[in-house]
């Protein structure tokens, strides 16, 4: 059987033009799509569905990377997914990357009404007000996924929930819990303590200490953290709006966390506080 051929090969071509605008987030929102790369994460999109409708729209694949992911390819073709074979010319027209994985995805938005989350009583929360890096934002989602949170919400100042950079950093985690998009950050954390969940606000300067908290019981019921901007952290009127500002202590003589980082602490630290208590599943579970 002669190998197969791209059946994609110019840049200019419709198809490929139409997927390469959804590197703009004005033309993301417009059309409710964005891009997926690579293996991981296109897996992850040809097998997720919301209200029963299958998030991955079309995929873009070289012939050495449909060869090697086969499994993927015929994922997408099982979730209806229109698959194209394309140059590596044309690939790397449309990624967003230096050195492409060969696999692109176009999805639908994933975003979730802030209301659905809070109807379904989410016991960990993460909540990212003023977060200006797409990686970070990735990361975070990432970190939120992995210590078993049931939902992030991205405040109406806070980056894309859909650029590449942050798709790319969540490594498939945005296809795993629900994301709500666009919401004040007075509203989410009103909502949220009206909810019953306890609103811990996460700042180097704040007057509570996390081990502190750990060791007198306070961390196992619902709590939503609210990460602030990477620079700068939390603004004043955000840190008074949680019911405690805390730190994550610094025992050795590093000047601070990044963000991504001490947004795992905190995710991980009330995870297990949770799970000592019985009120939130083992974040080891499959």
């Amino acid at each position: 059987m002669p190998p197969a051929t791209p059946e994609l090969i110019s840049p200019r071509s419709a198809r490929v033009s139409a997927a390469r605008r959804l590197a703009r987030r004005n033309l993301r929102g417009k059309d409710r799509l964005f891009l997926a790369e690579g293996p991981q994460a296109v897996r992850e999109a040809a097998g997720h569905r919301a209200d029963g409708v299958p998030t991955l729209v079309e995929l873009f694949a070289t012939v050495e990377a449909a060869e090697r992911y086969a499994d993927i390819i015929g994922a997408a073709r099982d979730a209806g997914a229109r698959v194209h074979l394309a140059s590596e010319e044309v690939i790397a027209d449309i990624s967003t990357t230096v050195t492409p994985q060969g696999l692109v995805g176009v999805c639908r938005f994933l975003d979730t009404p802030f209301e659905d989350i809070l109807a379904a009583r989410p016991t960990l929360v993460a909540v990212l007000a003023h977060v200006r890096d797409p990686g970070n934002a990735g990361t975070v989602l990432r970190c939120a996924d992995a210590a078993g949170a049931e939902a992030v919400v991205l405040t109406d100042a806070s980056v894309d929930l859909y650029n590449p950079k942050a798709v790319r950093a969540s490594v498939g985690s945005h296809f795993h819990l629900p994301v709500a998009v666009g919401v004040p950050v007075e509203r989410a954390v009103a909502a949220l303590r009206e909810a019953g969940v306890r609103v811990l606000a996460a700042d180097g300067a704040g007057d509570r200490d996390l081990d502190e908290e750990l060791d007198r019981g306070t961390m196992g019921g619902p709590t939503a953290w609210v990460f602030g901007n990477e620079a700068w952290g939390l603004p004043e009127e955000t840190r008074a709006l949680a019911d405690a500002v805390v730190r994550v202590p610094i025992h050795g003589k590093a000047e601070s966390l990044n963000l991504a980082t001490a947004a795992a602490v905190c995710l991980y630290a009330s995870a297990r506080a949770q799970r000592a208590s019985g009120g939130c599943r083992s974040v080891t579970e499959s």
